[in-house]
């Protein structure tokens, strides 16, 4: 019988994995890493957009680290993260300073620039709190497949903004915690509801931050449910053989 580990935590499953750098239009570098499927094609790309970094919030932060760490190898997923502009983590800094997601326009423009420039796939934009601000704002870019937005607060969002999607009939996919700190289901239907071809997911008993490891699965299983539909169930174990030794 083939030994397996549970897939948890910090468990990094085979990808290639790149240390990237994107260059705005404004003129900085943003640091982020590009992690795609060790052997197969790539079968669609994420484009993640990180919570707000004023609150701790970077390229590095759980859901995002977890889905590049795992959907290369359990769903052919292609996973860009990247520090948006004057954001800190363990690859590096970016140049610039926060912009309350004004400048911020232009990382996400670089970020889908580089997809292209690599002929990444069916690209899809996931954003998570702060982050899901930058996609309702900036990512209507014509490559762009659809949107995942994680526990969005809709404070820099303005009404305009939003509306401006409701003739769009690419997917987008709404996940809200129960008890969120910011928007709750009730409120997100209401708020939601100008967007018919929105897909709101509520999630009982999750909140703002998507803690613990089965509120990590159902969010990854939300976003293949998706991006990759054919790709679950989402396997729960994984063959030790050929995992870094640290797993």
């Amino acid at each position: 019988m083939t030994d397996t580990i549970e897939i948890r935590g910090g468990a990094e499953l085979p990808a290639v994995r790149e240390e990237i750098e994107l260059h705005t239009a404004d003129g900085l570098t943003l640091v982020g890493e590009l992690a795609v499927p060790a052997d197969g094609e790539i079968v669609a790309t994420l484009v993640t957009l990180h919570p707000l970094p004023t609150a701790g919030g970077f390229m590095d932060s759980h859901v995002l680290r977890k889905a590049a760490a795992r959907l290369p190898a359990l769903a052919a997923i292609a996973v860009l993260r990247f520090n948006t502009r004057g954001t800190s983590s363990p690859r590096g800094t970016s140049d610039g300073a926060f912009d309350g997601g004004v400048g911020e326009r232009a990382d996400v423009e670089a970020a889908l620039a580089f997809v292209a420039e690599r002929g990444l796939p069916h690209p899809w934009i996931v954003g998570w709190s702060f982050g899901t601000e930058l996609a309702l704002k900036y990512g209507r870019d014509p490559a762009v497949e659809g949107v995942i937005l994680l526990s969005p607060p809709l404070h820099r969002t303005t009404e305009d903004e939003l509306r401006a999607w409701a003739g769009d009939d690419r997917p987008m996919v709404v996940l809200v915690p129960e008890f969120d700190d910011y928007l709750r289901p009730a409120e997100a239907a209401e708020r939601f509801s100008v967007l018919p071809g929105a897909t709101l997911v509520p999630v009982d008993g999750a909140k703002h931050l998507w803690v613990g490891e089965s509120q990590t699965r159902r969010v990854l299983t939300e976003i293949v449910a998706a991006v990759r539909p054919e790709a679950l169930p989402l396997p729960t174990h994984w063959p030790t053989a050929g995992l870094p030794a640290a797993v």
